[in-house]
């Protein structure tokens, strides 16, 4: 699409946003394809009729918006913070539902955590070569979101256990990779424009599915509006952000940091049906070792073996082991020992729950 003419188009339209060359924009139309990897699943509403829907669902939020009881801020950007992670690159493969679903995980991580340095980089090709690989889905068809949130919950291992690479391939995971998972406890489907501004400020990203036009690719900069050119398909992503002044939602995307606003992009309430098909985790089931922290608190009550620690860097809660009574006295007592002397302590976390200590 030539990217004058375009310009001219969406200033006629007065859309708002900037077009221009991008590292998608040069790609052959089989390749652009290729990018969208969102198909609606057996069932689901035709991305036709998921535009309706979001286009309705938005004006219904703006008619009741003032009787909203919800206390989120007008402007909320998770990158502020820190909690989002690095755009990545999906390359020539329609992998997106992945790449969505990953990076609104680690961004719930960090949230969970409040720990913007938190080191968390999941793989995508976990989820995309083995999961969506086991129902069937290529490079070729995509894959569903719901689907990708449900096999989260039986974890994902991080990059460097399987390093995505674009291209239909045979699942390779790392020879420890089952010490390596993180799962997620559950996730939600969000109906309501209000609860997911809501969600954004105070517990995550959420991944979140749309129809690609073509003058999309084109897409530089400003809060995108379609003006012109056909379907090409549907494609996710994660919502980290939104702002009702610029009355958009703040997105991060798969293409590479050569597309839009360093590989990020914001896109009108209420367009080419974005709010259909959002999706909220849950929370995150740890597993491994958090070192150098500090007991800030201890709970327990007269149940047998009901016992909790409150640990520093933003980690908070954790239960104790229930397996072994001798074992879980000796933890409880370690931990006391190290809360009154300010010591730094290291826990090993069993999918949430504490199974050894080591005390500095």
């Amino acid at each position: 699409m030539d990217p004058i003419k375009l310009q001219a188009a969406i200033d006629l339209a007065n859309a708002g946003w900037q077009a221009g060359e991008t590292t998608v924009s040069r790609l052959s139309p089989e390749e652009q394809r290729l990018l969208c990897g969102y198909i609606p699943g057996p069932g689901e509403p035709s991305l036709e009729e998921q535009e309706r829907m979001a286009s309705s669902k938005y004006a219904t939020f703006q008619a009741t918006a003032a009787a909203s009881s919800f206390g989120y801020p007008a402007a909320y950007d998770l990158r502020t913070g820190g909690f989002v992670t690095n755009v990545k690159d999906q390359g020539g493969c329609g992998s997106c539902v992945a790449f969505g679903t990953i990076a609104t995980i680690e961004a719930t991580f960090r949230r969970q955590r409040n720990n913007p340095n938190l080191d968390i980089n999941l793989s995508e090709a976990h989820l995309y070569y083995c999961y969506a690989k086991s129902q069937r889905r290529t490079c070729a068809n995509g894959w569903w979101p719901d689907k990708a949130m449900e096999c989260a919950k039986q974890g994902i291992v991080d990059d460097a256990c399987f390093p995505y690479t674009a291209g239909d391939q045979n699942c390779a995971l790392c020879s420890d990779w089952q010490n390596r998972l993180v799962k997620i406890t559950n996730f939600k489907k969000l109906n309501d424009i209000a609860a997911m501004k809501d969600w954004i400020s105070t517990r995550g990203a959420l991944s979140a599915c749309y129809t690609v036009y073509e003058d999309f690719f084109s897409y530089r900069s400003g809060v995108y509006r379609h003006v012109t050119g056909r379907v090409v398909g549907g494609h996710c992503v994660s919502i980290v952000g939104y702002d009702d002044n610029a009355g958009c939602w703040i997105c991060k995307n798969s293409w590479g940091t050569g597309f839009g606003e360093q590989g990020y992009f914001k896109i009108a309430y209420g367009q080419c049906g974005i709010e259909a098909s959002i999706y909220a985790v849950e929370g995150i089931l740890e597993t491994g070792w958090l070192s150098n922290v500090k007991v800030q608190g201890l709970w327990a009550n007269n149940a047998d073996l009901n016992a909790f620690v409150y640990l520093s860097n933003g980690i908070g809660w954790r239960r104790l082991c229930t397996a072994n009574v001798n074992a879980h006295i000796d933890m409880l007592t370690q931990l006391a020992a190290s809360k009154a002397q300010d010591r730094i302590v290291s826990v090993y976390q069993d999918n949430g729950i504490i199974t050894q200590i080591y005390a500095c």
